[in-house]
């Protein structure tokens, strides 16, 4: 069964920095689309970043474009969530999220698309 645990998750003061990784186990298939959605208390649960295996075609969400960058190694089945200049909006429970396609970005972007999920970490930018 795949799993996907995330890690990295914390308190930081704003305008600071923070790495999140997923890492992703049991994984059987060629393709993926990994991604981060983040759900703040009372809100949605909205998109964050998206990569895709191989060709690493990236994604981002207008409120992160900029400021974050997702990268992936492959071979190890990780990818990562680097996260600078936070603000406290960025204040959110952080999930991984994964696919066994290599998704667009109007697709890469929907919550349901997902199949595979993992437990969450929290990110907690304070002003």
């Amino acid at each position: 069964q795949v799993q996907l645990v995330e890690s990295g998750g914390g308190l930081v003061q704003a305008g600071g920095s923070l790495r999140l990784s997923c890492a992703a186990s049991r994984w059987p298939y060629r393709e993926y689309t990994m991604a981060w959605f983040r759900q703040a208390p009372g809100k949605e649960r909205e998109f964050v970043a998206a990569i895709t295996q191989s060709v690493g075609t990236t994604y981002y969400g207008d409120s992160v474009r900029g400021r974050f960058t997702v990268s992936s190694d492959n071979a190890k089945n990780i990818v990562a969530l680097q996260m600078d200049s936070l603000t406290p909006e960025d204040t959110a429970v952080y999930y991984c999220a994964a696919d066994s396609r290599i998704l667009v970005y109007g697709l890469a972007k929907i919550k349901n698309v997902y199949k595979y999920w993992g437990q969450g970490t929290q990110v907690t930018v304070s002003s």
